[in-house]
């Protein structure tokens, strides 16, 4: 007989509902659901967490966690031991690697590396390029969640910026498509006019205004034009501005929009105090843009929430809009901060479950998760409200050995996390031995 787990007296939070009750873990998957008097069971470890809240387990549709060839930055073991820490245990991870994962050859690869190193549960984006669309029609749809589009300028040479290479995409690609959503000649424009009048390396306050909200609505318009025209599947990534929130609506489920933790917590004002820490691609915006994509948490608009997890050495964070990198790690607290934006009353616990579990698991039809049923697989964040903390550098489980939230008091901590059953994270113990599983999905 498989070992059993009990987890007692919780609130669950589940397909819109938060209910007391228990949860019956069975090797790998939930086997049943308590709501009320718990049965004997004599084989089973109880664990009790009254007061505590169970939410299904994170998946994180959007991370750079820079295996192969970047991994002085991260790796697939530092980065998904972060995830587990923060009560994530599925990520999809993206195609600008070295190499790049734009060849079957190089997925493999990837999956490879994954098999042996991640704590939690993973799949890979394939990359799309001016010229791989009939490789992009080899694809498996039961191993891939989509393919990773950049519309626009971006780490490596990814970009695709032909017209009919972006034709030819849309038009055959079933899979979901994800979108980097920013226009190059006018960041270009942009740059050359910052430098001529502030210098070759303009303060990171002028960011915003040359990744500038024109470029990611042009952008963003596109897509969705293009996606409408051909009949694909769009989800755009990581939304910033009020503009192009225009563009979507709450009842198309084929042309969706995601928005990531970076711009949610902050706004333009935080330049000054935080400078390039949170300098990343598309850039973070006006207080009136986050405002308006906080909104769109519980209209419809946005559909699922990640992180766009991309760890830099600290060295590489430094100088201006030129030369400083673009990226922040940031799965770790993604959760915790998602549920500060519940105690400031942005949103509720309920649609945090909506947009971090269910909406995932629904648009990319990952197998056997992302809600909390007798079946699926036993993925699950316990998490807790109690007394105030700050993160401080010595809890901080990425790699490069940061955090733009550094010094951030929450009142929320993850307590536990399973994943497939197995027990990873235990209020500050980590279980190094387990490991995810790959992703299947359709």
């Amino acid at each position: 007989m498989g070992k059993k787990t009990l987890i007692k007296n919780v609130d669950i939070v589940n397909e819109g509902l938060s209910q007391h009750g228990s949860i019956l873990i069975a090797d790998d998957r939930i086997e049943d659901i308590f709501y009320g008097e718990v049965p004997a069971i004599s084989d089973a470890v109880v664990m009790e967490c009254d007061g505590a809240k169970a939410l299904p387990g994170i998946i994180d549709d959007h991370v750079h966690f820079r295996e192969p060839g970047l991994t002085h930055k991260a790796d697939i073991e530092s980065e998904s031991r972060a995830a587990a820490y923060g009560g994530v245990t599925s990520f999809f991870d993206m195609p600008n690697t070295v190499p790049q994962t734009t060849t079957l050859e190089a997925f493999q690869q990837k999956r490879d590396i994954a098999s042996r190193e991640s704590h939690v549960n993973y799949a890979f984006f394939f990359g799309a390029t001016n010229d791989n669309v009939d490789v992009l029609r080899k694809l498996d749809e039961h191993a891939v969640p989509g393919v990773k589009l950049f519309m626009g300028s971006s780490t490596g040479n990814m970009l695709v910026d032909r017209k009919a290479a972006l034709n030819q995409i849309f038009s055959t690609v079933r899979l979901p498509i994800m979108t980097h959503c920013e226009d190059t000649g006018i960041i270009n424009r942009n740059m050359k006019e910052a430098k001529e009048r502030y210098g070759d390396d303009p303060d990171v306050k002028y960011h915003p205004g040359i990744r500038s909200a024109e470029a990611c609505y042009e952008s963003t318009s596109l897509a969705v034009e293009l996606a409408r025209r051909h009949g694909a599947r769009l989800h755009v990534a990581h939304l910033t501005t009020a503009r192009e929130l225009e563009l979507f609506t709450p009842d198309n489920p084929d042309i969706t929009a995601e928005a990531v933790i970076a711009h949610l917590m902050f706004c333009d004002e935080d330049y000054k105090r935080l400078g390039t820490v949170i300098k990343c691609n598309p850039a973070v915006k006006s207080r009136a843009d986050r405002e308006t994509l906080r909104r769109a948490l519980t209209d419809g608009r946005i559909a699922t929430v990640g992180t766009d997890h991309a760890p830099h050495l600290w060295s590489e964070k430094q100088g201006g809009c030129a030369r400083a990198a673009s990226g922040m790690p940031m799965i770790q607290f993604s959760l915790v901060s998602m549920l500060q934006l519940v105690d400031e009353g942005v949103l509720s616990i309920e649609r945090v479950a909506e947009l971090m579990c269910h909406a995932p698991a629904r648009l990319f039809e990952v197998r056997d998760r992302g809600f909390l049923r007798p079946g699926m697989k036993a993925d699950i964040a316990i998490v807790r409200r109690g007394e105030p903390w700050k993160v401080e550098k010595d809890v901080i489980q990425s790699k490069c050995g940061w955090s733009p939230m550094e010094g951030h008091g929450f009142s929320w901590r993850v307590e536990h996390t399973f994943c497939n059953g197995n027990h990873i994270y235990n209020k500050g113990v980590f279980c190094s031995d387990s490991r995810g599983e790959e992703l299947t999905f359709r």
